[in-house]
Parts: C-alpha cells; structure tokens; sequence
C-alpha cells in the first residue's frame, strides 16, 4: 500500500467522489481528497508521487470546467491512474481525453478506468452504483495498479475513444427552482461554475450551467428540478437502460 494518494475529483453530485474513493483506498492508507468541483484559486499542494484523477461523463465528455481545472495541475513526472464514472449509457470519448488532459500536464498515466454510477439526471440508471459488485472489481484493480507501481518499468495502453473528440453537452436548458423554494443559498454554494446568484430572487445563467445537477442534489428542501418536459425527455431516452448491468472497465 502506498502511504498517500493525491486524489483530484470533480463530483458535482457525489458519484464520480465514491467510486474515485473506492479505489484510492485500494491502494493507499491515507488520502489526500482535492475537491475540483469548488470554484478556487488554489487547490492546495500536492503530498504524493501518485495521483488519481477522477471526472464525470456528460455526453461522451469530461464537462468543460473539469477540463480546465485539471489542466492546470503540474504532474512533474509523476505517476498518475485516471478514472470517469459514468451512468451506464456510454463513455465514448471522455477517457481518452481525460487522459490526453493528464499527460498534457506532465503526468506518466499508469492505469485507467471507466467506472459504473449512478446516472445523475435519470437516477434510475445505475442505481445502488458503485455497489457490493464493483468494490470488489476496484479492490482487484487497485491492487493489480500497485502490482505495476512497483515496477521498475512500465507498458504503455490504449483506452477507447477517438480524435477529434465527439461534440461537447449542448445545454439549452437549466434546473428550476420550485414553488416552495425559500431562497436558503445551498444551491449557490453546491454550484461548481457559479451559475445560481441570489439577485431579486434565485436566478440561474443558462449560458454557465453545465446540467450538472448538483444543486438538484445538494438541495435540502427537494426544490429544485429539471423543467418537466426535459426530465421527460430524458427518462424516455434513458429509461430503457435501468435494468442493465454494465461491469467497470479496467485499463493496464
């Protein structure tokens, strides 16, 4: 086991954080948790030669955002491992480009994967994910990673995906407040991109939001929802998935 593990996650809902945990903790004793999904500055120093990346599929894609915050890590020549969770429908190209983001920072990418969540529009998809099932798929992952950490030297490895990438999320619409929102503030706070202000009532810019959902998520009094005709939309194209059980895909 490696003392510490540096693990940079962007989670706007918390999928992408528990499954990225499952496996940091397959391989290491101690964490070092840096939270991308928080608009900052700076996100603290790293603590480790290794790193885990951790990012969400939307569409194929890591979100906009996410990009550009991993970016701006320095990897220094050190080693890293990346992951995208994804619900169920398809990673496409957000692996590779992930990937492609990680080495463009100066990281050498040991292992990769693609791990099962549950979805977060449609949470019926890959619900329970991670379960019982995956922990078990991680820990042996984690422990074939560190079997190749050790190493004095190490192959190379193709992960699916293509260049150009597919076309990034359009996102024509945004969460809604309900009527019985109290303007309490905790989806301003949840919103990674600052999208959600407090200005003559709680308004949201649709040009910013990334449908991540985390406002959905964080709110306390459920009052905040996709509009009804998009949650409809999507239920119809995603629905049809909820019954399937897709294993984790492991990269070494």
């Amino acid at each position: 086991m490696l003392p510490v593990v540096d693990f940079y996650f962007f989670s706007p809902t918390g999928g992408t954080k528990k499954a990225g945990e499952l496996f940091c903790k397959s391989i290491a004793r101690n964490i070092n948790y840096i939270d991308l999904t928080v608009p900052k500055s700076n996100y603290g120093e790293a603590k480790s030669d290794v790193a885990v990346f951790a990012a969400p599929v939307y569409a194929g894609r890591i979100p906009g955002i996410a990009s550009e915050r991993f970016s701006k890590i320095n990897g220094q020549g050190k080693k890293a491992i990346t992951l995208v969770a994804y619900g169920v429908r398809g990673y496409d190209d957000a692996l590779l480009e992930l990937n492609d983001l990680a080495s463009a920072s100066g990281f050498s990418i040991v292992a990769s994967g693609a791990l099962i969540a549950q979805h977060s529009i449609v949470k019926e998809v890959g619900a329970g994910r991670p379960d019982a099932k995956d922990a078990e798929a991680i820990q042996t992952f984690g422990e074939n990673v560190l079997q190749k950490l050790s190493a004095s030297t190490f192959g190379e490895f193709v992960v699916p995906g293509n260049r150009p990438y597919r076309e990034g999320m359009n996102v024509p619409f945004s969460p809604i407040s309900l009527p019985h929102c109290i303007e309490c503030g905790f989806c301003t706070f949840a919103c990674p991109t600052n999208a959600l202000q407090k200005f003559n009532g709680l308004n949201t810019n649709v040009d910013t939001c990334i449908l991540c959902m985390a406002c959905v998520s964080k709110c306390p009094r459920n009052a905040r929802a996709l509009p009804t005709h998009l949650q409809d939309s999507m239920n119809q194209k995603l629905l049809e998935l909820k019954n399937s059980y897709l294993d984790n895909q492991f990269f070494l």
